[in-house]
């Protein structure tokens, strides 16, 4: 039975010989080639050679023709910034500017780069009949995102009728790519939307669901098989994705296999993912991912289960983790071998953390798979540069991709599960939810009040001494130091002999001591003149 057939099969909850194996590679076929990611996405040429090279080392059952979430929007007027290591990313959003709705049209099969990337596919079908040739196409509310920028959320409230109208032409954009990739001969059309992880159920079923189940009603029209591809924590929305009547739902590591794999089979739906992406096929090594590789599919079973990673591959993926997968896949006895093999522990090297924001300056952490390749982390990463400016000199951010080891320990200490997340001071703000601008702003400065209030009630007093010189002070240094010893008190004291800094506090001879205390005297309250006026007469 070919790879074709096998995931035709799945698909259909039908019974198959073995559980398919469908890596989503996209750029990382450029690795296999020599290229980077700008020129392997702007060439159909090598996204073909990627392909080849794909099917010789992995051995898949089913393959993406390419994985780029850029193409549409790149062709209705989006600006894009190019890496060597990832895809592109929107740094343009035309509705946000002067253009309107009806300024758009919908791109045709040569507008863009369509033209190349169904090229490709066209050429990629006629080299493999067996494969299963998936067809990516930019699910609607990730385009929306990319048209219309940030404001999209606010929007969604404040606009209900333009945001549907918005949401209707990227409909009939996935569509329009649907039937390109049909006819170029892909056999599954996956409608990637990782945006609609940043909604809840309400939203979604208010603004996604009509929109996508006409998707996939197009493509089963024409004789298309179809997947919900969905990264980011989105398991409130699984059942609402369910709704929409696809044959298939991808999940990343996010959401729960078997939690997925329940919902799923009782609507008589197929389901894939979630090898996890960075800490196990990037990170791990061959026995790690195929370990990893047989609990998922000792989770998702025979009955319509698909092995995939959760999202697209890292471009640096090392070639003999995918390949160790590919052949305990093809061969019962490695899965056995595996089975018999003590899992050794995890070697995560925590950082101590116990001090972590204590620092005069708020720290902002953002923790995302990578905010140059994954949607939600680059909108997310976008939301905190923005407000950044208003708290300037008081408030750092950083990025922290979990492409890296450091950022993977830095995640588990801080006990963050779901990517993106922004920490604010080492504590959890926003779980895989891209916050509005207020919501923001007002996170940041009540940690900023809450570190002044620590401040002023930390500050309990300090004596001064004062005098020309240090040997000046030393007399009554020794005798402070007595007093503290003696009564204990949680009191600093300095020195001072700078003759400007002793002249501003009025003092002509020294040495001299002065104790200065720092009392809260009132919180939430109006005190009235005649109140103030006492406390002012404490300091004169």
């Amino acid at each position: 039975m070919t790879g074709r057939e096998i995931i035709r099969k799945s698909f259909r909850l039908e019974s198959v010989p073995r559980i398919p194996w469908v890596p989503f590679v996209g750029i990382h076929g450029g690795n296999l080639i020599g290229v980077s990611a700008e020129e392997y996405l702007k060439s159909s040429a090598n996204i073909v050679s990627g392909i080849d090279k794909v099917v010789d080392l992995y051995n898949p059952d089913g393959i993406p023709v390419t994985f780029d979430l850029q193409i549409e929007a790149e062709a209705l007027g989006c600006s894009l910034v190019w890496s060597d290591q990832n895809p592109p990313a929107v740094i343009s959003h035309p509705l946000a500017g002067e253009k309107t709705l009806n300024d758009l049209k919908i791109p045709g099969p040569d507008d863009g780069r369509i033209g190349l990337v169904i090229e490709a596919a066209k050429r990629i079908r006629e080299k493999h009949p067996d494969l299963s040739l998936y067809g990516l196409v930019t699910g609607p509310f990730t385009l929306a995102l990319h048209l219309l920028g940030t404001d999209i959320f606010t929007k969604m409230f404040e606009d209900e009728s333009a945001i549907k109208e918005l949401m209707n032409f990227t409909m009939e954009v996935g569509k329009a790519m649907s039937g390109y990739f049909l006819k170029a001969g892909c056999d599954v059309i996956a409608v990637v939307d990782p945006m609609t992880s940043q909604i809840g159920p309400d939203q979604f079923r208010q603004f996604i669901t009509d929109p996508v189940a006409d998707i996939f009603a197009f493509i089963k029209k024409n004789n298309g098989l179809s997947s919900f591809f969905v990264c980011g924590y989105a398991q409130q929305n699984i059942e609402a994705m369910c709704e929409c009547k696809p044959d298939n739902i991808s999940i990343d590591e996010n959401i729960p296999l078997d939690w997925v794999r329940d919902i799923c089979l009782d609507r008589k739906i197929s389901f894939g993912g979630n090898l996890k992406l960075t800490v196990v096929l990037l990170m791990g090594s061959p026995e790690d991912c195929q370990k990893h590789a047989l609990e998922c599919m000792d989770l998702g079973g025979t009955k319509g289960y698909i092995l995939a990673p959760g999202c697209d591959l890292p471009l640096n993926t090392p070639v003999e983790n995918l390949k160790a997968i590919s052949a305990m896949v093809h061969d019962s006895y490695a899965r056995d071998v595996v089975r018999a093999i003590k899992k050794r522990p995890e070697e995560i090297l925590l950082p101590d953390m116990k001090d972590y924001g204590k620092a005069d300056k708020v720290i902002v952490d953002i923790i995302t798979l990578d905010s140059e390749s994954c949607a939600p982390c680059q909108y997310m990463v976008e939301s905190v540069k923005r407000v950044a400016p208003e708290f300037e000199g008081i408030v750092e951010w950083r990025e922290h991709s979990i492409k890296k080891l450091d950022a993977v320990n830095f995640m588990s200490a801080l006990m963050v599960k779901n990517i993106p997340t922004i920490c604010i001071d080492g504590k959890i703000a926003f779980v895989s939810k891209i916050p509005p601008k207020h919501d923001l702003i007002r996170a940041i400065q009540e940690r900023i009040n809450e570190k002044l209030r620590l401040k002023i009630r930390m500050k309990k007093g300090e004596v001064l001494i004062l005098g020309k010189t240090k040997n000046e002070c030393k007399l009554l240094e020794d005798k402070l130091k007595e007093v503290i010893t003696e009564l204990g008190p949680t009191v600093t004291y300095r020195i001072i002999t700078d003759k400007n800094e002793i002249m501003s506090y009025g003092v002509v001879q020294t040495p001299s001591i002065i104790v200065a205390s720092y009392k809260t005297k009132s919180q939430g309250t109006d005190p009235s003149i005649e109140i103030l006026k006492e406390w002012v007469k404490e300091i004169l």
